[in-house]
C-alpha cells in the first residue's frame, strides 16, 4: 500500500525541470521529483546528526573520514569476493 499523496505545485529553473521530466521515466516526474526531495531529506537528517556528535565530541578529523572509507571499500571488495564465489 502506498502513502497517501497531495498535490503540490512547485517553481524551478525551466532547464532543470525538463532535464528532470527526461530522466523520470515511465515512472513520471512526480515520482522522480518525490525520489530527490526524500533523497535530500535523508541528507539533512544525517547533517543534524554530524552536527550533534560533533558539538559532542568534536569535529570529524580527515584522518577519520578515510578511515571509514577504506573500511567501506575493504567491506565492497569482500562483497565482491563473495559474490563472485557464490557464482
Amino acid at each position: 500500500m502506498s502513502e497517501p499523496t497531495g498535490k503540490y505545485s512547485i517553481t524551478m529553473p525551466r532547464d532543470i525541470a525538463e532535464a528532470a521530466k527526461a530522466r523520470s521515466g515511465p515512472s513520471g516526474l512526480s515520482a522522480y521529483v518525490a525520489a530527490a526531495v526524500a533523497r535530500q531529506i535523508e541528507r539533512d537528517n544525517l547533517n543534524e546528526i554530524i552536527q550533534v556528535a560533533e558539538a559532542e565530541h568534536g569535529p570529524i578529523t580527515d584522518e577519520e573520514i578515510q578511515s571509514v572509507r577504506d573500511q567501506l571499500h575493504r567491506a565492497r571488495n569482500e562483497q565482491a569476493k563473495g559474490g563472485a564465489n557464490a557464482a
